[in-house]
């Protein structure tokens, strides 16, 4: 299976890989937590179109929680929860 998006575009739209990792059940849902300004991108705030590269930082707040990922994969499609983990690390700092 195929998962990279090619060499030549290394670069995908903000909604479509919150949606192929599993962070949003639709991308609806992940187009609308853009547009209400819970997704950021290296701390800026992302439209559904913005371009997420691998190494970027994602900050997502999703149900009164901040989460933040690093991105190590781009996926040309969504795929299995044990794949999707594979494609970013969770760095989000553990509250004790």
């Amino acid at each position: 299976m195929k998962m990279h998006i090619n060499p030549g575009s290394p670069t995908q739209r903000i909604d479509k890989w919150l949606w192929c990792t599993r962070i949003f059940r639709t991308r609806t849902n992940a187009k609308d937590a853009c547009l209400s300004g819970a997704i950021r991108i290296n701390s800026e705030v992302a439209k559904p179109s913005t371009p997420v590269h691998i190494s970027d930082e994602v900050s997502v707040r999703l149900h009164g929680q901040e989460r933040k990922l690093d991105v190590l994969l781009l996926l040309e499609k969504r795929v299995g929860a044990p794949i999707a983990i594979t494609a970013y690390v969770d760095i989000t700092p553990q509250v004790t």
